[in-house]
């Protein structure tokens, strides 16, 4: 019987870079003291509305709101913190101009609800709110567009009517597959599955059309777009002591808001300089011709720019491997990396020294030759690793859950808890035991620095305050780009800008 050598230690938590060079864990308690990493000119932040005269009145009511004190309401005083305002903790002030405030004409948008048509319903809403949305692509122009969805436009899906009878029994056939795929891991909870589906493409996603991901796939089509922020009814008229506070609500959207008008809260604090981080995803297209392929993408993100998306090759439905995930073939992983080195270039002045590379499953073999033939031509060092959900678990002694940061290593294998206890809240803000991610490299490399790596870019989400995640942004951006991709034709180019995903 083998001896398996097991090792487990908690790394470090990666600190963040805010005002004045100030340096932390934790977003809410760090910016309410100094403010955001950007130092924002000028100092007011222009939003514009669009939606039903009823929603918009409701927002326009709501969102003072954000540049005042506001208290949090929420039990766990630690993780929950008083907003204080706007000007203190971003340095602006959210300015709603009546020019940039357009509800939607009520007899259109009560016409277009009654249609007994789902599809003639679903595209004349659309329609109708983009007609509003693109007034603002001009040149006097608001820094983002919040867009305020009623709940029958926010909940409506309907089957895409661009797929053949053919086409959608063989996508029903792959979401079996990968459904089953997903149970053979473990008997999921609700938080398990949804942990599994955000790493894999799904065949759901083209299968479905929803309101939500429609319009912003819409509106990012269009010439020198405005990034938009899309607000719930609820968001405005839920009571300050019912689910998510006043004070939570308002950290939640100002940083989203701040983040999408062309600003930074944060920043890593310890990543190493010019190095590109890539994630390598597949997502389902429907091809003009009729045919339904993968599209793959690159997601990269680095300290010295923005965070960026790049369509790469196509690939049939059957060029997938042992474990039935679609992979790149050698000329087409070289030519997607070369694309993501040249935009790097183009955006910084210069080549990264070091570029990571993470996907979702191993790499076949053509896969490694060619990210590695292109990458090495032109990049020091390249490491190509891979993350994936696991069955694994880790149960401390005691009543506390794992620490998040923990690494556990048994043999050959590394799991990384991006997830589970969080010492500076004092509590596990999940409702089930964690579990972690599964982490390995093609080819050797120091996984424990991987590891940290993986750790620090859980905390690039702008779109919630709380400066933690489970999935690395190489990968939760691989997820929103593909649901939005869902929506373009093969011959349509996604925004690059991640601004447009969030």
């Amino acid at each position: 019987m083998m001896d398996l050598k097991i090792k487990i230690e908690c790394l470090p938590e990666p600190k963040l870079l805010f005002g004045r060079g100030e340096t932390g864990v934790e977003p809410r308690r760090i910016m309410a003291k100094v403010g955001a990493a950007d130092a924002v000119t000028p100092k007011e932040i222009r939003i514009a509305l669009v939606g039903p005269s009823e929603e918009v009145q409701l927002a326009r009511g709501w969102l003072p709101r954000l540049n005042s004190l506001a208290i949090a309401r929420e039990r766990s005083a630690r993780r929950y913190r008083d907003w204080p305002g706007a000007p203190k903790a971003l340095g602006v002030t959210f300015v709603i101009e009546d020019r940039f405030v357009r509800p939607l004409d009520d007899e259109k948008f009560r016409l277009a609800l009654s249609k007994s048509s789902p599809s003639e319903k679903f595209d004349e809403l659309l329609d109708l709110f983009d007609s509003k949305i693109q007034a603002f692509f001009g040149d006097v122009r608001p820094d983002c567009i919040i867009v305020c969805l009623p709940d029958e436009a926010a909940d409506m899906r309907i089957s895409n009517p661009r797929l053949s009878t053919g086409e959608r029994l063989a996508l029903e056939r792959l979401q079996r597959e990968e459904e089953n795929d997903q149970l053979s891991l473990f008997q999921p909870t609700s938080e398990e599955q949804k942990a599994a589906e955000d790493l894999r493409t799904q065949a759901e996603d083209l299968l479905f059309r929803t309101f939500y991901r429609a319009l912003k796939a819409r509106i990012m089509t269009h010439q020198n777009p405005v990034p938009i922020q899309v607000v719930r009814r609820d968001t405005f008229v839920r009571p300050d002591n019912e689910g998510q506070s006043y004070a939570t609500r308002a950290w939640n959207l100002a940083l989203s808001l701040y983040y999408k008008s062309g600003h930074e809260p944060w920043r890593p604090a310890s990543l190493p300089s010019n190095t590109c981080f890539i994630g390598i995803s597949f997502h389902h297209l429907k091809r003009r011709e009729g045919e339904v392929v993968y599209a793959s993408v690159a997601q990269a993100f680095s300290n010295e720019i923005e965070p960026f998306a790049l369509k790469g090759s196509t690939l049939p439905h059957d060029q997938r491997g042992e474990d039935r995930q679609p992979y790149l073939k050698e000329a087409q992983a070289a030519e997607l990396m070369k694309g993501v080195l040249d935009k790097y270039e183009s955006l910084a002045g210069i080549l990264p020294s070091r570029v990571v590379v993470h996907k979702t499953s191993g790499y076949a073999a053509e896969e490694e030759a060619g990210f590695r033939r292109a990458a090495e031509q032109r990049v020091p060092v390249c490491d190509l690793i891979w993350l994936r959900s696991t069955a694994f678990g880790l149960i401390r002694k005691g009543t506390q859950e794992p620490w998040r940061g923990t690494l556990c290593t048994i043999g050959d294998e590394s799991y990384l808890f991006t997830s589970g206890y969080v010492p500076w809240w004092d509590e596990y803000p999940g409702p089930h035991i964690p579990a972690p991610l599964q982490i390995g490299s093609c080819g050797p490399t120091n996984i424990r620095e991987r590891a940290q790596e993986i750790l620090a870019l859980t905390k690039m989400n702008w779109n919630s305050s709380e400066g933690i995640g489970r999935h690395p942004i190489t990968i939760s951006f691989a997820r929103k780009v593909g649901m939005l991709m869902t929506e373009l034709s093969d011959n349509q180019t996604p925004n690059p800008s991640y601004r447009f995903y969030m």
